[in-house]
């Protein structure tokens, strides 16, 4: 009642915010034994509270991967707690199992509004290059996630806090830290000042090259360790549950990963200018050959499938499986076909072949779907449950009659990742021009790992140059290791292609990546248009 009432009544107003729903959740019961005991509290144990609000430009995001400039940078804290460094309730006090009697606290709203808007006016700026908030841990673990996701060390100072260090670096009072140039730090304090907050900044930490943590006071190191050994230490919990639930040797090789030392991370290496736009005068010309983007029940990656092809010149048009199979829609008006991804079926076990067996065990759905397979005027892509789908039609597919089909993932668990993928030379139309590049894909999928009819077939796929797409690691070598291989492929099997090169099925979703601003990382020096968008423009190329 006096969290509702505190943040309800009071916080709530002070900020001129609102929570527009609540649960009453009084009904809930938690039971645990504790040294013999049985206990029980009908009534949760804590307040969990969603925010939300409209972003104006994502590409003025934020993130804490911290930036290895040569001009020299200085990682700021900003305070909110006032020096005051409250230790109740705190990630330091729970791991000596102790609460503590003074937990973290915003005692003057008007902080927390005044420190929002200095962060949007700085971003606004481009004055910040990477930001971590304070509350999970206190700064000292801000400034190692920072460091682990970099893969660099850090020189923390520790001066401000006299002899109460821990509590200086593991409390979680309200605040942050943001990594800026040492060229704009007098701009950054201004601006700061002008809202309130430079009394309550001051710088905190350096970039090192020896891939350290260390913390410093009086200019003698109190504490010191690799990052690598701190980023173990931080991933073990997540590891040993990873062990139990999943694939016990997928989670020993992702934990191994962190011992890499010189792992360059994702990287993107093309072999042609995205900014090309390779059917410019196809699009110029007006001409817009309609592509059918195809969908079953619970398949949700039409719309941006859509807007993929849309943009390259296609006019799209939104197609269930229900009007091909009731004859509302023919495939002869189209020259280009997508299977996109989701969860069919509700994503059970096997979707995308009970997606294919809507097609085969149906005559007129089936002669239709052979019938625009076979004219030579046409294309497909499959992606994801798509993927699936097409694997199980390859029997109606000229030159697709060594495909393999997608099994669960040998992690045994639902794949969501960011990975690097290399195109090999193959005849898909739909990769051409872009042979030898290595860029990062999205990954979404639990059923992704390869699988041939036998060792003959895949020989045969080899020996065709069917393998268009595989996965790599981030030395840019092919790899079956995880998480690398997000599900197990053999040979970083990622996508296939006909003997023509007509039709195209792969797992990652080059979709969710046309645009730069998709891309959950990417060089900065990209434009508008990611490189996979070249995919699409080849789609557009191929349709005279």
């Amino acid at each position: 009642y006096d969290a509702v009432k505190a943040v309800g009544m009071e916080l709530c107003p002070a900020l001129g915010i609102a929570i527009p729903v609540g649960k009453d959740s009084m009904s809930m019961k938690t039971v645990w034994q504790e040294y013999g005991q049985s206990h029980a509290v009908t009534a949760p144990l804590s307040l969990i509270i969603s925010a939300f609000a409209r972003v104006q430009d994502v590409r003025k995001t934020l993130t804490p991967e911290l930036h290895r400039s040569e001009d020299g940078t200085v990682l700021l804290l900003i305070d909110l707690g006032r020096e005051q460094n409250r230790l109740g309730g705190s990630c330091l006090a729970q791991v000596y199992k102790s609460i503590g009697d003074k937990p973290a606290d915003l005692d003057q709203p008007q902080l927390l509004v005044d420190f929002f808007n200095a962060i949007q006016d700085l971003s606004q700026q481009d004055l910040i290059l990477a930001y971590h908030d304070r509350s999970d841990g206190g700064a000292m673990i801000s400034l190692c996630e920072m460091a682990f996701a970099a893969h660099c060390g850090l020189d923390i100072n520790a001066d401000h806090y006299g002899a109460d260090v821990l509590a200086g670096l593991f409390s979680e009072e309200l605040g942050a830290v943001i990594q800026i140039r040492d060229s704009e730090l007098e701009q950054v304090m201004q601006t700061l000042d002008k809202h309130g907050l430079a009394k309550h900044a001051r710088p905190i930490a350096r970039l090192n090259d020896q891939d350290m943590i260390r913390v410093y006071q009086q200019n003698a190191i109190i504490f010191e360790a690799t990052r690598i050994d701190l980023q173990r230490t931080w991933w073990q919990t997540s590891y040993q549950m990873q062990a139990l639930r999943d694939n016990a040797e997928c989670a020993q090789q992702e934990f191994d990963s962190l011992l890499v030392a010189n792992d360059p991370g994702l990287h993107a290496s093309r072999s042609f200018n995205p900014a090309d736009d390779v059917s410019a005068a196809y699009i110029n010309s007006g001409a817009r050959p309609k592509m059918l983007v195809l969908r079953e029940q619970g398949v949700n990656g039409h719309v941006e499938m859509a807007a993929a092809f849309d943009r390259a010149g296609f006019d799209c048009v939104d197609v269930h499986m229900s009007d091909v199979i009731n004859g509302r829609v023919s495939l002869n008006d189209f020259k280009g076909m997508v299977a996109c991804g989701g969860f069919s079926y509700g994503d059970v076990l096997g979707a995308g072949g009970g997606w294919a067996n809507s097609i085969l065990y149906n005559a007129q759905a089936r002669d239709a779907f052979e019938a625009f397979f076979h004219r030579d005027d046409t294309f497909g892509l499959g992606v994801c449950n798509g993927c699936q789908m097409m694997s199980h039609l390859k029997d109606l597919i000229p030159g697709a009659q060594h495909w393999p089909r997608f099994l669960r993932n040998l992690s045994e668990q639902f794949e969501a990742r960011f990975v690097m993928s290399e195109i090999l030379d193959s005849p898909s139309i739909l990769l051409k021009g872009m042979l030898g590049s290595k860029m990062p894909i999205v990954v979404a999928h639990g059923e992704g790992r390869a699988k041939f009819a036998d060792a003959l077939s895949q020989d045969k796929v080899m020996a065709n140059k069917q393998l268009c797409l595989r996965y790599i690691d981030n030395f840019g070598n092919v790899t079956e290791t995880y998480p690398f291989n997000p599900n197990g492929s053999p040979q970083g099997l990622a996508g296939v292609t006909t003997t023509d090169g007509r039709f195209t099925i792969m797992m990652p979703h080059p979709e969710r990546v046309f645009r730069t601003v998709q891309n959950s990382w990417h060089p900065d020096s990209w434009g508008e248009e990611g490189p996979w968008m070249r995919m699409f423009r080849n789609a557009r190329l191929f349709v005279k």
